[in-house]
Order: C-alpha cells, then structure tokens, then sequence
C-alpha cells in the first residue's frame, strides 16, 4: 500500500478526494488520470502518475549519469521554479538574455548627452557596466563580444534583442520569443544592489585592508 505521505501526493496529483469509506463516494470524488505505472530505476522503484488534467502538484523527474552534473541539472531546475514563483508572484517579467541591460544602457547614454561636467563621466560609465551583462553572455557563448554588443544593439533599435545560447555558440535573438524571461522584481533588485554596492565604494576614500 501507500505511505501517507504517497497517497497524499497521489490526491494532489490526480485530483481525487480522500474518503474515510468507498460507500459514500461521488463522481466529483475520483480523480483522473491516463496512467499509473511503478518504474524501476536502480534499486529505487517510483510511481509515475501521468496525463492528468487536474493536478495541483507536479514532480520533475531529473536524472545523470553522474552526481556532479545531476546537481548542476537540480540546481539549474531550482532557479527556473524560484523564477517562475517570483514572476508568479509579482506578475512581470522583462526580457532576459542581456536585452533589459541594453536598452537600460541605451536609455543612461541618452541621458547623458544632456549632463555637463564629470557627472557625464559617471553615467556613460553606468552605462558601460550595464553592457558588460550582455558582453559577459556574449562571451560565455562562445561570441566575439564587441559584434555581439554592436549586433545587439542594433537589433534593439527595431525591437528586441539579446543573446540566445545555442548549442555550439551564441547568436542573436528576440528572448521574448524564445522563452526567455526575468522576473521584473528580482532584475530591478539586482540592478539596485549593485548600484547601491558601486555608489559605496566610490565614495571610499582609503581602503582598510584585514589580515
């Protein structure tokens, strides 16, 4: 039989209700599903509920060879849940791939060309860190980051644009399109940290240095 613990999955998954006896059960009782099958995989046998329409839970069955990659594939799988919890929850998103940071970085240097003095200096140069977001993406998909930047940009002059990985290097793509996407408050908290993290720093004079 199932554990508690099991059966409770069980309801969730295919919707069914818990009955203390089947003498009082209705048609709005059952649950619905296309398949239950228990699979072996090593020594561990697992229940696999599939094809149902009313699940209030889901498991996401991840496997590898090896344990290292496995826990980068469990890792990876964790940030994509927070991140859909987090958009879920605030209710916006913003292009991800380096096409938010370009088109702020667009928007500060515009700015700039109506500030005088140093102060100019210092937004060109907030600028110049917002572009190292796609610059580092650019890199890490195996793409000459200056074309990647000067191609990037253009693309966000007619719509959007950012770097997209594919399997052997980067190319440039909408990530609305593909998919991808950054929950709207976990960007904006970031961008706010780091500046507030920069702003602290420049206004240091000397550097303590622990032993």
């Amino acid at each position: 039989g199932l554990s508690g613990d099991d059966a409770d999955a069980v309801l969730r998954t295919t919707g069914a209700n818990r009955l203390a006896t089947v003498d009082d059960i209705e048609s709005e009782d059952l649950g619905q599903v296309d398949s239950i099958a228990v699979e072996r995989y090593g020594e561990d046998e697992l229940l696999f509920v599939s094809g149902t329409t009313q699940a209030d839970a889901v498991t996401l069955f991840v496997r590898s060879g090896t344990e290292h990659v496995l826990d980068e594939l469990e890792r990876a799988v964790g940030d994509g849940v927070d991140a859909v919890i987090a958009a879920a929850e605030t209710g916006g998103v913003v292009p991800g791939a380096g096409c938010t940071e370009i088109q702020l970085a667009t928007a500060v240097r515009s700015a700039a060309a109506g500030i005088e003095g140093r102060e100019q200096l210092a937004v060109e140069a907030f600028a110049d860190a917002l572009d190292s977001i796609p610059r580092t993406i650019a890199e890490n998909t195996g793409m000459d980051p200056i074309d990647a930047l000067v191609e990037v940009r253009a693309a966000n002059e007619d719509g959007r644009g950012g770097i997209l990985a594919r399997a052997e290097r980067g190319t440039v793509g909408d990530p609305v399109e593909q998919g991808v996407l950054d929950p709207a408050t976990v960007k904006r908290e970031v961008l706010s940290s780091a500046t507030e993290a920069a702003t602290m720093i420049v206004r240091i004079d000397d550097v303590i240095t622990a032993e």
